[in-house]
């Protein structure tokens, strides 16, 4: 894999057996693995702010470690049948966050990097949602995530 990465992040929550928000972003980022663990960094602009967040991805097979550091700051760790904590602090005050982490998909190809993690979300110790994220992660040169691939890795 390449420095230069796409990162595909697909978000879906599910609110009392309603499907809610669906949220999916492409960005460029950097790649590397170091002692069997993958990183991923990136930017990621803030809507109404000039301030961005540096986001840094760490994963290997059955954990996934996000850590934000700008007009947001938190460390969410979600690890494979373990439940986690932590603060969401943002410039509106701090939030708890409680992640129940179900299930992590790990698949790497020599090209691609495709992690789902499947989890329920806790907001200041009441149950907020259950949720799935799905990471793609590809060379920048081998161009953009169409639709059809898009749906087909879900």
């Amino acid at each position: 894999m390449t420095k230069e990465v796409l990162v595909s992040l697909k978000g879906l929550q599910f609110e009392e057996a309603v499907e809610g928000g669906r949220i999916e972003t492409i960005v460029r980022g950097e790649y590397y693995k170091k002692n069997n663990s993958h990183f991923v960094l990136y930017e990621e602009a803030v809507e109404g702010g000039p301030e961005s967040v540096r986001n840094v991805l760490r994963f290997h097979e059955k954990e996934l470690n996000l850590t934000k550091r700008g007009a947001v700051n938190t460390h969410m760790v979600f690890e494979e049948n373990r439940k986690s904590l932590s603060t969401y602090a943002t410039p509106f005050g701090d939030i708890l966050i409680g992640i129940d982490t179900r299930k992590i998909s790990l698949q790497e190809k020599e090209e691609s990097i495709l992690m789902t993690v499947e989890y329920d979300l806790e907001i200041n110790y009441q149950y907020a949602a259950q949720c799935s994220i799905v990471i793609e992660i590809r060379p920048a040169c081998a161009g953009g995530f169409s639709d059809a691939e898009q749906n087909g890795s879900e």
